[in-house]
This record gives C-alpha cells, structure tokens and sequence, in this order.
C-alpha cells in the first residue's frame, strides 16, 4: 500500500493530539508508536512534528514541561489540555464526516 505524506499532512495535529490523549509523552516517543502502529510505512519528520507542537501549543491545546531523566538527556514532555481535547474530537468527528463523504465519492461503481 502507498501512502503518500500529503494524504496525511493535514491530520498532523489530530495525530499527535490522539496520542496525547493517552498520556503525558515526548517527541521521539510519539513518532515511534506512529512508525510501530503502521508497520513502518509512516513517521513524521522532526521538523513537522516539532513544529507542529509549536503550533498545538499557541493554539493552547497542549502544554510542555521538562522531565527529570536520571539518564540521558532532560526530555520535553507534552501534555494534552482540556480544549485540546475538544479539538481531537472535533477533528475526530471532520475525519469521519469527510471518510465517508470520500467513500461515497470513490467508492464502488453500482
């Protein structure tokens, strides 16, 4: 299956905002569940993901702290805010509302 980056490049933030819904994380950590849950055939570049955290953070739909690692480097963590969850559901609710208009567009010829 061929997915091309542009198909996905608007769902970015829902994305990540699906993942934080989950749970406090950092960077790295989100797009490795992204490359895991799709058989390595998707990651986000750092640049768009971090400037998508940028972008999820102005608009206050997340917020950052830094952890205290023991090891390794301090890590941002992220976190998902309450209007940040009524995002995710509203562009949740959009991505099914434009699927199956898609599906009835596209879908078998009758």
């Amino acid at each position: 299956m061929s997915i091309t980056s542009d198909l996905l490049r608007g769902h970015t933030d829902t994305i990540i905002l699906s993942q934080l819904i989950k749970g406090d994380t950092y960077g790295y950590a989100i797009n490795k569940v992204i490359k895991e849950n799709t058989d390595n055939m998707y990651e986000l570049k750092e640049a768009t993901l971090y400037s998508a955290f940028r972008r999820l953070e102005q608009a206050g739909y997340i917020s950052s702290y830094w952890g205290n690692e023991d090891k390794g480097a301090r890590r941002r963590y992220y976190t998902i805010t309450e209007l940040g969850i009524k995002a995710y559901e509203q562009n949740k609710k959009d991505w099914e509302e434009a699927k199956n208009l898609i599906d009835t567009l596209i879908g078998e010829e009758r």
